[in-house]
């Protein structure tokens, strides 16, 4: 009877161990990677109105260009703040007629204060420049028992709606107690190292992970660009692209990730 006890007592004391030892990371910094079917893209953005030039151009371009973009950006945090930037891209590597579709760019930084739920933008619309100042926004997540490994990490999955009808993939890690993430998307018990949009063709992913002290200057907001809020962002936006169609909804859709 004895040995089993102490058997017992043995696990019990490893076990309580090992989660004495689990280290949660609340500063450092991720690199992401961002990935956009452009096949699939492209694809959807032909019909019987433009077919007689697009599917040329198409053509051609899946001749010389790869199915995937990738695209990189980093996100640092400490505690409760933010910062996620994109890695400015090789402007040589030019992706011609569909190089600089909205989805498949990199328009953000943004600086998140997770304690005040807000968030500061910069964002690219073409030729301008805008400074959003917002309250973050809350994503009514739903998280499921599915697991994946991410960066040395296991992650969580939850799924989501967001902006009425964008179906959102997220995978977060409880390891890394802090509620952000890539983009604008955040709100999760954990860090988000994984978010797929997979009816629209693109995701992020972490590919590493940094445990460090992170200063403050790498967590400085944004200042440059025309100050306003999302609605007004939208509102510009939406003036701007009236003219434009059946395209104007993927591209405000686009600057509103």
């Amino acid at each position: 009877m004895k040995q089993p006890l102490i058997l017992l007592f043995l696990l019990f004391g490893s076990a309580l161990t090992q989660a004495q030892n689990v280290r949660f990371t609340t500063d450092g910094v991720i690199e992401f990677e961002k990935k956009t079917n452009m096949y699939a893209l492209i694809k959807k953005s032909i019909n019987k109105d433009n077919s007689s030039y697009m599917q040329s151009a198409f053509d051609a371009y899946k001749k010389s260009q790869p199915q995937f973009k990738v695209s990189k950006s980093t996100l640092a945090f400490s505690k409760d703040r933010t910062l996620f930037t994109p890695i400015k891209e090789d402007n040589s590597n030019s992706r011609g007629f569909f190089g600089d579709d909205p989805t498949s760019s990199q328009n953000n930084t943004i600086f998140t204060d997770l304690a005040k739920s807000s968030f500061i933008a910069q964002k690219n619309v073409y030729e301008e420049t805008y400074l959003v100042k917002d309250s973050t926004r809350k994503i009514n997540w739903k998280v499921t028992e599915e697991t994946r490994e991410i960066a040395g990490y296991e992650c969580r999955r939850a799924n989501a709606i967001v902006l009425d009808s964008i179906y959102v993939v997220a995978f977060y890690t409880d390891k890394i107690p802090v509620s952000g993430g890539p983009e604008s998307f955040s709100g999760l018990p954990g860090m988000i190292l994984g978010v797929a949009l997979p009816h629209e063709n693109v995701s992020w992913f972490a590919t590493s992970i940094k445990d460090r002290p992170v200063t403050e200057s790498e967590l400085k907001a944004p200042v440059k660009g025309k100050q306003m809020n999302n609605k007004g962002l939208m509102e510009t936006i939406q003036s701007a692209l009236k003219s434009w169609g059946e395209y104007a909804q993927v591209a405000l859709k686009a600057f509103s990730l």
